[in-house]
């Protein structure tokens, strides 16, 4: 079965049917793919432990908070596009 001839998982009044394992073979885990140019770079480095204590402070998002704060001091815009 290719994708194009799976039925739809809503139908028109919004109902959702019974998965199958077919569909479970398109299933995806995760964020879809960015552009080339949009994605992250994956890097190493070392930081003070009391700036990292206080970046993990707020919690989840840490590495977001990090690296917004590094654009601001960059004076890079607020949003990467």
């Amino acid at each position: 079965m290719t994708r194009s001839e799976r039925k739809p998982l809503v139908d028109a009044d919004g109902e959702v049917r019974e998965i199958t394992k077919d569909d479970l073979k398109f299933a995806r885990r995760g964020r879809p793919p960015m552009k080339e140019g949009e994605r992250k770079e994956r890097t190493t480095i070392l930081l003070d432990p009391d700036v990292l204590s206080s970046l993990k402070a707020d919690g989840r998002g840490w590495q977001t908070r990090a690296n917004a704060l590094l654009r601001e001091a960059l004076g890079l815009d607020a949003v990467h596009k």
